[in-house]
């Protein structure tokens, strides 16, 4: 029997189960792929908030990466939590060795409001991480912290989206989820564009939507679709999710990564 197609996640820890590499690999086996990773960081980290953070050496992230890629081979690539201006410095070296598509999940802060990236690392992501991105996906938070420009309507995300494609990444796709009315995604490679629209759920438990997003995207990706074909397949697989986001703690529960595997009568 022939193995999966491989997608690795170079991210944090998540002690809760709701976001960062624990997302990533739920993701990952709900759509087919072989999911593995490279930890960057460890966080305790559960429904109320990151409690505590510890970014690995950068030679345990290198190690990590090497071994699974010289041995195993991957076809796509997801980043994550990368902590540190060192670390992003080091996976982005990385990366560009790897010929694989790369999606980019430039976190800077939890759901909860929680850094999750040094300021001094901006500068890396910017210039080093950025630009070796086949796909950048920043919320609108990450797009202000990267960019400046604040988007305040979808107007604005075309805006962004360009100011974002100026440090590299061959597309952009800015997250409009913290906006009013449906949720919104404008992809665009300068070029042509594509906006993706769902319609938003009453559901609080949303933890893990930016992990979710972007390693279902490269799980897309690692099976030899397009781009567009990619997010807008990543897309639906997010929202169902979100809608069936449980209650998980006292805070902010995870979605669901394996609603697809439920039938209807649970």
């Amino acid at each position: 029997m022939s193995a999966p197609p491989r997608v690795l996640t170079v991210a944090g820890s998540d002690s809760g189960g709701g976001a960062g590499i624990q997302a990533d690999l739920k993701t990952m086996l709900a759509l087919g792929v072989h999911g593995m990773s490279v930890v960057t960081a460890v966080t305790a980290q559960n429904s109320l908030g990151v409690q505590g953070a510890w970014e690995l050496p950068v030679e345990a992230v290198r190690a990590q990466y090497r071994s699974v890629v010289d041995d195993i081979g991957v076809q796509a690539v997801k980043t994550g939590m990368l902590a540190s201006a060192e670390l992003v410095a080091a996976v982005a070296e990385l990366i560009a060795g790897t010929d694989a598509p790369v999606v980019v999940d430039p976190v800077g802060v939890s759901k909860h409001g929680d850094p999750l990236l040094a300021a001094s690392a901006l500068d890396s992501v910017r210039t080093k991480l950025l630009p070796v991105a086949t796909v950048a996906t920043p919320n609108l938070d990450e797009v202000t912290q990267l960019t400046g420009v604040r988007v305040e309507s979808e107007g604005g995300m075309r805006e962004a989206a360009a100011a974002l494609l100026g440090y590299g990444p061959r597309w952009a796709l800015i997250k409009g989820g913290h906006l009013t009315g449906d949720a919104v995604d404008l992809l665009t490679d300068g070029s042509e564009e594509h906006w993706l629209r769902a319609p938003r759920h009453d559901n609080r438990h949303t933890h893990g939507t930016g992990c979710t997003l972007a390693s279902a995207i490269a799980s897309q990706l690692a099976k030899g679709r397009s781009v567009p074909e990619a997010v807008a397949a990543a897309k639906e697989y997010v929202t169902g999710a979100i809608a069936a986001g449980y209650a998980l703690g006292g805070g902010i529960g995870p979605v669901d990564h394996g609603w697809t595997f439920r039938s209807p009568e649970g």
